[in-house]
């Protein structure tokens, strides 16, 4: 399995956790808006990908090798760094965005609710920030956790969602998600946690939870 990671324009990471990624990274591709941030780090990455708006002439002429230029408007530049990112992966490969969050609030909640989209081509998809992780959830499911850990369900779609749990402090026994935000500010009741879809559902959840300290 290769860890790809995708460098978004919001705050660069700062926590243990997406840094090591950053540093172990099989590949990275950087959103152009995000190109000079990395150079500035003296950060080496592969691919700078997006419609080039964001990034100067000057930075264009010094990286015009890792350029992926793509000038359609109906996508930002997360989109289509991750359809590229996804075009070089095989299955089983790890897409890890980071800098998805901070500095203006409307990206990064427009970041996060991507994530269902994204896992719909590449279930094997997730967003670091510097207090946890954000992971999209397609059907039933178990996952590692610690007691205490601050679990956190959203459903971006708004579509209604039943779901289940197993493991968490305050259960879901058939809880109906109509709004984004309903089973939002959980924990985690031991090292072990589940969720299940009942019946049908569409794109699936969004699930976030906070580093062990």
């Amino acid at each position: 399995m290769k860890q790809y990671v995708i460098m978004a324009a919001g705050d660069f990471p700062v926590h243990p956790e997406p840094l090591a990624v950053l540093k172990n990274a099989d590949l990275l591709v950087a959103c152009d808006s995000a190109a000079a941030g990395l150079v500035e780090r003296g950060i080496e990455f592969d691919y700078v990908v997006g419609d080039m708006d964001s990034l100067s002439e000057e930075y264009r002429e010094l990286l015009k090798e890792k350029l992926i230029h793509i000038r359609e408007q109906d996508t930002n530049d997360l989109q289509k760094a991750f359809r590229f990112t996804c075009s070089l992966c095989v299955p089983g490969d790890r897409i890890t965005i980071l800098g998805a969050a901070g500095k203006r609030e409307d990206h990064t909640i427009a970041n996060i609710s991507l994530l269902t989209d994204f896992a719909q081509s590449h279930p094997e998809i997730r967003i670091l920030t510097d207090t946890g992780i954000f992971f999209p959830v397609l059907e039933s499911a178990e996952f590692s956790s610690f007691p205490g850990q601050a679990i956190s369900i959203f459903n971006p779609g708004c579509e209604p969602i039943r779901l289940s749990s197993t493991g968490l402090i305050y259960p879901l026994a058939g809880l109906m998600l109509a709004k984004w935000w309903t089973a939002s500010l959980n924990k985690a009741a031991a090292d072990r946690f589940s969720l299940s879809f009942d019946g049908e559902h569409s794109d699936g959840i969004i699930v976030f939870a906070v580093y062990a300290e």
